[in-house]
């Protein structure tokens, strides 16, 4: 069997919010929120989230965090927070100060300011409006993993 992500869901406590963020924090396409047919009752989960296709194929998607909760059958203060950053590469250290500087606009926080790594990046750190922790990266001298 082939290793392959192929998605990553992040919990939101607002889908319509989260679909802006991304959209004009991060530059995503998106179709916009999908699913809403589908409606939350006592068992079920509901359908609506927004979907974002990378570049490389993965799908980024935003789901309503009692949604996902639901889906998953877990608690929802298992929704909140995590030990995870999601990495965004770019092309130029300006690229870095410019995402920044976007997704601050767009009702992000940036939680770190960028810096030079001596293992090789110039790097900082924001967080969405739902506190997921993202990172964003460019590789010093050609040093960008394949």
């Amino acid at each position: 069997m082939k290793a392959n992500i192929s998605a990553i869901t992040l919990g939101v406590q607002d889908l319509e919010r989260s679909l802006r963020f991304y959209r004009e924090g991060l530059g995503l396409s998106s179709p916009g929120v999908i699913g809403t047919e589908y409606a939350r009752d006592q068992t079920n989960p509901g359908g609506a989230t927004a979907m974002f296709t990378l570049e490389n194929g993965l799908i980024l998607s935003v789901y309503a965090r009692d949604d996902l909760a639901k889906d998953a059958d877990v608690a929802l203060d298992r929704m909140a927070g995590s030990a995870t950053s999601l990495g965004y590469f770019v092309d130029s250290r300006d690229d870095v100060d410019r995402v920044l500087e976007r997704v601050k606009e767009a009702g992000g926080t940036v939680v770190r300011a960028p810096l030079e790594r001596p293992w090789g990046i110039y790097a900082g750190y924001f967080s969405d409006p739902d506190e997921h922790l993202w990172e964003v990266v460019y590789f010093l001298h050609g040093n960008r993993p394949n």
